[in-house]
């Protein structure tokens, strides 16, 4: 199973106060026969936040990708084909990131896990939360 991260996801799998919430679902991601990603796009998103305060991060931002490649999360460049890849059905959600992130899933052949429950039920997607 190849597994695309949302960016809330992958912030649980880390972040201390939100990892304490979600100890059962790093400990099914870690434990699952699974190649994970995370996209540049999540990166992204997170420094979007950070700069506009919707988000504080419990390290670095220059150690956060170490840290995803630390626990086994592969990170992905953005690349041409995530952007033009037409997903079908069209996504219930305006968000570029999500939009993005589920043509990552279709260009890569990746499932997105997800806790929003628009993009988890999108055949791209998946509810481990």
């Amino acid at each position: 199973m190849k597994l695309l991260l949302d960016t809330h996801v992958a912030l649980a799998l880390i972040e201390p106060g939100i990892a304490a919430k979600h100890a059962a679902l790093r400990k099914r991601l870690l434990s699952l026969e699974a190649e994970s990603y995370l996209s540049v796009a999540s990166l992204w998103e997170i420094v979007i936040k950070l700069q506009i305060g919707k988000l504080t991060l419990g390290c670095e931002l220059a150690a956060f990708p170490e840290l995803m490649r630390d626990i086994g999360v592969a990170i992905l460049p953005i690349d041409a084909s995530h952007v033009l890849a037409i997903v079908a059905p069209a996504p219930a959600t305006r968000d570029p990131f999500d939009r993005l992130l589920l043509g990552v899933c279709a260009a890569e052949g990746l499932q997105l896990v997800t806790g929003d429950r628009a993009l988890a039920a999108h055949p791209l997607g998946t509810d481990l939360m």
